[in-house]
C-alpha cells in the first residue's frame, strides 16, 4: 500500500473513532473499556499472524522494547487522555493532543537528531491555528481554573507518552522488528497494563451489553486500533515522524465533518476558517519543496548529460554478435 493511502486511511478512521468513543463512555469504567479495545485488538492481529504464519518469537530485550512501546501509546497515552477529559471539554483536549506534531519534532531531535524542518514547522503551526479558530466558540467560555489547569497539563503528559510510543516504534522498527507483530505484542502489553492499572485503582471491569457500546468497540479495536495503528505506524518509519504526525490536526476536522452528516453540526465562520488553516498547513507539510524539486531535475540533469556519451561510446564498441542481455547476466 502506498503512502497516500496509508494517510488517507488513517485520517479518516481516526477522525471517526471520536464519535465511537462517546458511545464507551457511561457504564463501563474508561480503564476497563480502553483493556477490553486493545485485548480484542491484539488478539485479532494474533490470528492474523498465526493464519499468515508470521513469527511470533522475540528475544528478552525485543520483548522489553515492545512493552515499553505498548505502555507508553496504547496505556499511558489513553489513561491520562481519558482522565483529563474529565476535566476539560473534548475541544480542548482535541487542542491539546494535536501538539503531538510538535512533540515528535521535539522528541525526533532528541532521539534521532532528525533536524526541524521549517516547511513542517510553518506548517504544523497553520494547522494548530486552525484547530483554535475550529473549537473557538467552545474555548472562549472556558474558565480557566485550577482544575482546567490540571486537565490540561494530564492531556500534555498524555500527548508526550504517546510522541514517546512513536520513538520506540520508529526504533524498533529500524532494528528490523516487524509493525504487524510488534503491534500485537505491544496492544497485549498495553491491555496487560491497563488492567494492572484498573484492578489497582479499585475499578471492575463490568461490561455493557447495548448495540452502541458493542459496535463502538468493535469499530474501535478492528479499525481503529488493528488498522489505523498499522497505518500510522508504518508511516512513521517511511515518511518521518514530522509528516506522519500532521495527521493527529486533520483528525479534528474530519470529526467536524462527520458531525456535519451524523449530529446536524453547523458550520459558521470559524468552521470555514479553521478548515483553510488546516489545509493549507496540510499542504506545506506534505509537498515537496520548489528548492529540492529544482535541484533534483538539475542533478538528474547532470547525470543523464555525463552518462549519454559514455552509453554512446560503449554502443559503438558492441559487437553485432553478442547478447549483451546474456553476458551480464551471466
Amino acid at each position: 500500500m502506498n503512502n497516500t493511502m496509508l494517510y488517507i486511511l488513517t485520517v479518516l478512521i481516526w477522525g471517526s473513532t471520536w464519535i465511537a468513543i462517546n458511545y464507551q463512555l457511561g457504564e463501563v469504567a474508561p480503564e476497563a473499556s480502553v483493556a477490553y479495545r486493545f485485548g480484542l485488538a491484539a488478539t485479532v492481529l494474533f490470528i492474523y499472524c498465526w493464519l499468515r504464519k508470521l513469527p511470533l518469537a522475540m528475544n528478552t530485550k525485543q520483548h522489553m522494547w515492545v512493552a515499553l512501546f505498548g505502555m507508553a501509546l496504547f496505556g499511558c497515552n489513553y489513561f491520562f487522555l481519558y482522565q483529563a477529559q474529565q476535566h476539560i471539554n473534548s475541544a480542548l483536549t482535541c487542542i491539546a493532543f494535536s501538539t503531538l506534531l510538535l512533540f515528535n519534532i521535539i522528541n525526533a531531535r532528541i532521539w534521532y537528531k532528525t533536524p526541524v524542518n521549517s516547511q513542517v514547522v510553518i506548517g504544523g503551526t497553520l494547522g494548530l491555528i486552525g484547530i483554535v479558530i475550529l473549537f473557538w466558540p467552545q474555548v472562549k467560555t472556558l474558565s480557566f481554573t485550577d482544575m482546567t489547569l490540571y486537565g490540561l497539563v494530564l492531556c500534555l503528559i498524555g500527548t508526550a507518552s504517546a510522541s514517546t510510543g512513536n520513538m520506540i516504534s520508529i526504533r524498533n522498527q529500524n532494528n528490523k522488528m516487524p509493525v504487524v507483530q510488534s503491534n500485537a505484542w505491544g496492544m497485549l502489553y498495553g491491555t496487560i497494563f491497563m488492567s494492572v492499572l484498573a484492578l489497582a485503582q479499585g475499578k471492575s471491569f463490568t461490561f455493557e451489553w447495548s448495540a452502541s457500546y458493542i459496535s463502538s468497540l468493535l469499530f474501535l479495536s478492528i479499525f481503529g486500533s488493528v488498522i489505523a495503528f498499522g497505518c500510522y505506524l508504518s508511516l512513521m518509519t517511511r515518511i518521518g515522524p514530522h509528516k506522519t504526525s500532521y495527521a493527529n490536526i486533520l483528525f479534528p476536522a474530519v470529526a467536524v465533518a462527520i458531525s456535519t452528516v451524523v449530529e446536524g453540526f453547523v458550520w459558521d465562520q470559524y468552521t470555514v476558517f479553521g478548515f483553510i488553516a488546516i489545509m493549507v498547513g496540510n499542504f506545506v507539510v506534505l509537498s515537496k519543496p520548489r528548492a529540492l524539486k529544482r535541484d533534483k531535475m538539475v542533478v538528474n540533469n547532470d547525470k543523464a548529460s555525463s552518462e549519454k556519451p559514455s552509453t554512446e561510446k560503449h554502443s559503438a564498441e558492441k559487437p553485432n554478435n553478442i547478447d549483451t542481455d546474456k553476458v551480464t547476466a551471466s
